[in-house]
């Protein structure tokens, strides 16, 4: 937890701020250990400052072993200028994009004489680099995610619908480990798989189906994520084709991306594929993002996207093709970039499996 303050402080420097605040969950985690669903930090040059509740007193003291643990007050506002003051915090750093209007105009009013500044994403910047420790979780995540796929293409028959899936890779996962789901399950069979994010519905299976399976395990607090779409039944030319496309997609980008790309150039070397094939329209999403305490988080690989990978980041490969009225492929996995390329925490098969 050291090194993590030293980091950030480091990438403070330029604000010259005396104190960082956050909020944020994820970023109260990372810079603590702490897991409970309440509390802020406030991070200083010699200190960092876990404020929680009682309920949480225990908990906070057997997990932020490295961070300073106080109980606020029933008033939080009070036990946060009290610890302001005592540290002679004048120009406090805090998150824009986790601090609310009613929250800024709160912490001005409570915290006089106090220049709030906004850093945006420091702490994410500093969680973009996975730690040797915290890849080994990761793998852990995705492995339960990997059993959860083996399970599901032996369990999945005609007639059980799209909620019974999501419902068995949950129980599944559960089973294995996870100490829940990273995001809500999506299973989008048939024509319903033409869309990216097609949360289960009572939709039942068919003979013929598509059917997208986009899911995660949380295992200490870190996410999986995985994309599989499989078939049922006999697939038609056009279904491989189609897949056949995006596993080539996924493919080069598995095989391009390493450290010093752009989230641009590794996005472009999957579009391009599709593009040529004649369906760039119909991938209408980024190729990947960050994953982590948060299953969204930096860098992104995006057509927009400037963030450099560097090596130890942990990344998604998600191409896509999504033809309305037919259906959609989506295959997704987990990597680690490193210096020369890249390896997979994710280890299920690429290949279309058709049950």
């Amino acid at each position: 937890m050291r090194q993590r303050r030293e980091k950030l402080l480091e990438k403070l420097a330029p604000y010259e701020v005396d104190g960082m605040l956050t909020f944020s969950p994820e970023n109260r985690r990372y810079m603590t250990g702490f897991s409970g669903s309440s509390g802020y930090v406030l991070i200083t040059q010699d200190e960092t400052l876990l404020l929680t509740d009682s309920r949480y007193k225990e908990q906070a003291v057997k997990e932020a072993t490295e961070s300073e643990v106080q109980m606020h007050d029933v008033n939080w506002m009070s036990s946060l200028r009290e610890q302001v003051q005592r540290k002679q915090v004048r120009r406090l750093g805090f998150e824009p994009n986790s601090v609310t209007f009613h929250l800024h105009q709160e912490l001005s009013k409570e915290l006089p004489g106090v220049m709030l500044v906004p850093v945006d994403q420091m702490i994410d910047q500093v969680r973009m680099i996975k730690e040797p420790s915290e890849i080994e979780i990761m793998q852990v995540a995705a492995q339960i995610a990997d059993a959860a796929f083996t399970h599901i293409t032996e369990w999945i028959r005609i007639g059980v619908t799209e909620r019974d899936i999501a419902l068995e890779l949950y129980v599944t996962m559960q089973k294995h480990g996870a100490s829940g789901i990273s995001f809500d399950t999506i299973v989008a069979s048939g024509e319903r798989s033409s869309m990216p994010h097609g949360v289960a519905s009572d939709r039942i299976i068919q003979k013929g189906d598509f059917i997208t399976l986009d899911f995660g395990a949380l295992y200490k607090g870190y996410a999986s994520d995985l994309t599989r779409t499989v078939l049922i039944g006999e697939a038609s030319d056009r279904q491989r084709e189609i897949y056949s496309i995006v596993y080539e997609a996924q493919g080069r980008a598995l095989n391009a991306i390493c450290a010093g790309m752009t989230g641009r150039e590794a996005d472009t070397v999957a579009r391009e594929i599709i593009r040529i094939a004649g369906y760039g329209e119909n991938f209408g999403h980024s190729l990947g993002h960050g994953l982590g305490l948060a299953v969204h988080e930096a860098p992104r690989l995006a057509q927009q996207s400037q963030d450099v990978l560097q090596e130890g980041m942990v990344v998604t490969v998600e191409p896509g093709v999504y033809l309305s009225g037919f259906g959609g492929v989506r295959v997704e996995d987990d990597i680690v970039v490193t210096k020369n390329g890249s390896y997979r925490l994710t280890q299920s098969t690429q290949e279309l499996l058709v049950l």
